[in-house]
Parts: C-alpha cells; structure tokens; sequence
C-alpha cells in the first residue's frame, strides 16, 4: 500500500434486539473480518450492541448490565486483532444514561463519546431514554470492571503513537446527528485537527433518504476536507414502526469511495483506503485549517494510544480503493459529455471576453493535430457569442516535417467549420533563416527544429498586426508541464484557451464535437483524432509520419496521471510511483521499470521548464490543476529537481 492511507471499515452486524451476548459474538466475527482484510479502524453503527430499537427495555437495569458485558468481552477479544473498534452501546454514569461510542484497541478501552444531539420528536422518543452530553470531558472510574480511569466527552482525538501513522492520523467520532444538524459537531473536529470522522448511525429508511445520506456524507468530508465513515444500523433491528437498511458509506473529500447497498441480504460491510496524506496537503492550502488548530485543540482532549502491530503504512497490502489511470476523464460517458460541453463553454467563455475587449479577429495556427483543432472549435464557438461579431482567420505553414495528411486535414477542418484558411509555405523563409544564421540544413537538430516554430509565430502574429486581430494559442495544459513547446515560438500566443486543459482530456473534447457534428465536420475530425500527435519539425518518411511525440517525451496519460498526483494530490514521487502502479496495474499496459523510467522524465522536464510557465500568455483556468504563474502556479525558474529525483532513485 503507498503510503499515507489508512485503511478504514464501516459495518452493520446482524443483530437480535436486546440480546447483547448474540451481537456481541456477530460484532466479533465483523472484527475477525476486518482483521482479514487489514483493516485499521472499523465503525460499527450507534447502540448496536443492544439494537437502536430496545425502546423502554433502555430503562432495565438488566439490559444495561448485559451490554457492559458484552463490551468487557469485546475489548478482552480486541487484543488478538490489530485494529480500532468503534461501536455504539448505552452507557450508565451514575443516574444518568447516555448514547455512547466506545473506542477501544489492543484489549484496552480508550474512551467513550456520548451522543451530542438528541432529538425530541415523536418518531426516536430518544430523550425519554437518554441524557445528551455533558458539556465538558469527564474521566470516569471503573468502566465495565476495568480499572482506571476512561475519558468521556464529545471531544476527544483520537491519534496513534505509531511512528509509521501517515499525515499525523486524528479521529473523533460522531453519532448519528451530525449530518443532520445545522452546526455538526464534525466541523468542531476538524478544526481540532481531525482529519478522520467517524460517524456511528442509526437513521431508519425512507424513500429517497439513501442518496440524500449520501450526498451529506460526501458533501461533509468536502466541506471539512476529511475523511468521512458512516455506520448505519440494519438488519435484525425492531421493523414495528421503521426499518432499517444498512446503507453504510466511506467518502473523501468530496467522493464516495464506498457504499453498502440498502438492505443488503447479509451483513453490509465496506472498506476503503483514505488517503490522509493528501488530505492534510490540502488542508495546508487553506486559511481555514492553519489557524484553528492550535485554537481548536485547547477544548479537545488527545488520547494516544500505542498499538504496535497496527500498520499504517509501508504494509504489502494492495491498495483497496479505485486509483483512476484517468483522472481527469470521467468514467461515466454521460458525464464525460457533460464535462466536455463545460469546458467547451468555459474555454469560448474566456475567449470571446479578450476578443470582445480587442474588437479584433481572432489569428489562429491550424497544423491538422488535435490542439490546433480544439483551439479552432473553441475560437468558432466564441466567435457566435459576440456581441460585436468579428472573423477568425485560420493559417496553416507547411515546412519540413509537414506531411500531405495533416495539412488537408487542417484545410478540411476549416471548409467544414466555414472559415477562411490561409496556406502560407514558410520552408523558403526558414531556409532564408537557417543561412542567415548559418546553420547548415543538414543539421536536423533543435536549431533547425525551433526555426520553424519560430517563424510560424512570427507569421501569426504579424498577419494578426494586419488585421487588428490577436493570436489564439494552442497549447495544452501537459504541453506546459512538459515545457513540449517552443520558447517565443508556439509557447507564445495572445490568448491561449487550450491552457488549463491536460492533453487526455483534449482528445475526448475533440471527440465529443465529432460525435455531435455534421458528416463532413465529423469525418475530418476522426482523422485527426486517429493521427499520431506530432510537432511535424522533422522531415517525414514519404507521408508517413516518424516524429511522434509519445516515443520522446512519454505517453500523455502516464505525464497526465502524474500531473494529477504530482500538483492536485501533491503526493510524494515514491506514492506517486506507487500510484501509478496501481492504477496501470489491470490494464498492464506499462510495465513498472518503464512507469518509473517515464516518471523521472517528467520530474526532470517538470523543473527544468518552469521558464516557460513563468511568462505564459492568459488563459482560463478549466479545472483544479493550473500552471498560470499569477495564481495557481508559483515555482522558480531555477529550482533544483535534485530531491524529487533521488527519491525516485532509490526505487530502482
């Protein structure tokens, strides 16, 4: 498992109502399990150990007993497995009685939180049962027999000693009402520094209820930028008035990263990986966590514990969660078109603003590859939203590497759009160049490569002086990460509305207008989506085409994964190895030396192009991940690489 993840569990034992011994034995066999599957904190659902549905059998002293020995049994047995257990159960203080989560590990009870919310409305009648919380943290004295003391108090973190615990590990825990509540006692967590909720339930079903719980788990752990694990009580509970379904649900972030089917038949159980590590990077870049914690941490009580056959990191464990080898594309083709119509939107957006501000046309370089195409269809669109309608003129220069494919689909695209397209052959001119600055022509080096790029810029941007018009860009978002372009060549542009837009996604965004468009529109653009993505700076073999971009700088979705995790995730280079390991590992399409191998590239390039970056044209921001130096991308032009890729060398 790469580092930094926790693995976590959420499950619903099968229970009979009021019979704590029964559900003590079903809650040990979901430890067993959770053991199995190298789970490191499993959440089971509130009051389970008696069932959420005992009603008045909660004021009987014999019930109360058996559940204290059902939980003096389950703690003993938590010392044969190396994980936290959470679980609900009623707890007696003296005359008061409270909804309580016990936490304990390794044979030992590490503290009790009672519930914080109870509601008074006539479907639960839990206050006719149960006191809320106290409202500051009491250490209470010989809990089920044991001896000591035991804290008990709604905060509390929870955060292991391990030395191996990624991102400093801190988890509270939560019953049922706070995702229900308009101040949850989460938020209070969070900002105490917990980076892991666990949130024990017991909310009956209704119709539509699940996707609601879902989308205010989820919605939760974006807001909070945690980790967020809910258990929900299920089968076996009392069905006299409600039912219950077992919809357990493990979110981060934003994202559901598991979920148990309402009413499962047997016993609903979930696991994932949470990864806390990023998490904390991104909490790192918000005001609101920075400041808090230290502030927060005053109210908070922190009970470490050691637990040292607990792993939780470094472990063989194979990663249990989804790690896309697409980040950026959705899975979902519904969703992956809806995703391409906004970015549609977004880029022609911004566009037609720089274009209704100069009241110029719009310039544009057509090579018959994807980017040029995209920015093209951008340009076409924006242009239909002005308020003051103008033109775009479309120029494609041939020269060395240019071969017969890609110029007429460069010359189709623009017949099949209805928009002027230019043929300028600049091969005269960049010879004129290359005598100039007496470079032979035999010398197919980087010279001779840039000359051309170089005076195609100097083509576009003197027609756009011409014409009052401006250069539009066509360089992508990897492009720039990759420093793949030309300085003052085709690095340069006046606008550039392909610049937040990573090439994986360009090519579905191409596609996407293909499967939308007219016959003759969408037979040019298949063609350009099935040509090898080329700079066309060296000479061709006949009219096939030998410079592919792939084959020298590595394949675009290996750079774009990276991206992803190297910037958005800001995870190490060894996790980002181990990642990619992961994702690519179904598929087998790279094996792991070439992984790595490609990797260290993109490091090297990463940092030897910042020059580039740091006076790039504008351009809108399309999604997380931006490299415009004025806001989302500060880094040094001379920033040494040496760390990130000594770390990569010591992994082969």
């Amino acid at each position: 498992m790469p580092t930094g993840y926790v693995r976590v569990g959420a499950a619903t034992p099968s229970i009979k109502v009021a019979d704590c011994a029964h559900n003590a034995q079903s809650i040990l066999g979901l430890m067993k399990n959770a053991a199995d599957e190298g789970v490191h904190i499993l959440c089971l659902p509130e009051l389970c150990v008696t069932g959420y549905t005992c009603g008045d059998l909660f004021l009987q002293k014999t019930l109360l007993d058996s559940a204290e020995e059902a939980l003096s049994f389950l703690v003993s047995e938590s010392g044969n497995f190396p994980l936290v257990t959470v679980l609900g159960m009623p707890l007696s203080i003296d005359a008061n009685l409270y909804n309580a989560a016990a936490v304990f590990a390794d044979g030992k009870l590490l503290g009790f939180v009672p519930k914080s919310h109870i509601p008074n409305y006539n479907e639960f009648y839990e206050l006719r049962h149960f006191k809320p919380a106290p409202g500051e943290t009491l250490f209470i004295h010989g809990v089920i027999g044991i001896d000591g003391t035991v804290p008990f108090g709604t905060k509390l973190l929870f955060a292991p000693m391990d030395k191996d615990a990624p991102s400093g590990l801190r988890f509270a825990v939560e019953i049922c009402e706070d995702l229900w509540v308009p101040i949850p006692p989460s938020s209070g967590h969070a900002l105490a520094g917990a980076n892991l909720i666990l949130n024990l339930s017991a909310s009956n079903e209704l119709v539509g209820k699940a996707q609601y719980r879902k989308s205010l788990a989820a919605a939760q752990s974006a807001r909070l930028l945690c980790a967020y694990v809910y258990a929900n009580a299920g089968h076996g509970e009392s069905s006299t008035d409600m039912v219950f379904a077992g919809h357990n649900l493990i979110c981060e972030n934003g994202v559901t990263l598991a979920e148990s089917k309402p009413f499962a038949e047997s016993e609903s159980f979930v696991i994932s990986d949470v990864d806390l590590e990023s998490l904390e990077s991104d909490r790192r870049r918000v005001n609101t966590f920075s400041d808090s914690y230290a502030r927060g941490q005053k109210d908070y009580t922190t009970i470490s514990f050691d637990l040292p056959s607990l792993k939780l990191s470094g472990s063989n464990l194979k990663l249990k969660r989804f790690v896309d080898p697409h980040p950026f594309v959705p899975d979902d083709d519904t969703e992956k078109s809806a995703r391409c119509e906004a970015i549609l939107d977004m880029q022609s957006a911004g566009l037609q603003k720089r274009l209704d501000h100069t009241g110029g046309a719009a310039i544009i370089g057509i090579s018959g590859g994807l980017d040029s195409s995209l920015a093209l269809l951008v340009t076409v669109r924006a242009l239909k939203k002005l308020a003051h309608p103008t033109g775009v003129t479309a120029v494609t220069m041939p020269c060395f590497g240019t071969t017969e494919r890609t110029k007429s689909n460069a010359i189709r695209l623009c017949e099949a759009l209805n928009v002027e397209c230019r043929e300028i052959d600049i091969t005269e001119s960049v010879r004129a160049h290359l005598r100039d600055i007496g470079h032979s022509e035999d010398d197919k080096s980087v010279v001779y490569e840039n000359a051309q790029a170089r005076v195609r810029t100097l083509v576009l941007m003197d027609i756009a002086n011409q014409s009052g018009g401006i250069v539009v860009g066509t360089g992508d978002l990897s492009e720039l990460a990759l420093g793949w372009s030309t300085y003052n060549g085709d690095h340069m542009s006046m606008y550039a509305p392909n610049a937040g837009v990573p090439k994986t996604l360009v090519r579905h965004i191409v596609s996407h207008v293909a499967g939308t468009s007219a016959p003759a529109l969408r037979a040019v653009l298949e063609d350009i989506l099935a040509t090898p993505v080329s700079p066309e700076l060296l000479p061709p073999s006949g009219n096939d085409i030998l410079q592919q971009t792939e084959d020298i700088v590595g394949p675009y979705e290996l750079h774009d994964f990276f991206l992803y995790h190297a910037l958005r995730r800001t995870r190490t280079p060894r996790a980002v190895y181990a990642l990619a390991l992961c994702a690519f590992a179904e598929s087998g399409a790279y094996k792991p030396d070439v992984i790595l191998s490609w990797l260290k590239v993109f490091y090297r390039r990463f940092f030897a192009q910042q020059f580039k970056r740091s006076c790039m044209p504008d351009g809108p921001k399309i999604g997380s991940v931006s490299l415009s130096p004025r806001g989302d991308w500060r880094m040094p032009s001379d920033a040494s690489a040496a760390a990130w890729l000594n770390e990569l060398d010591t992994l082969g």
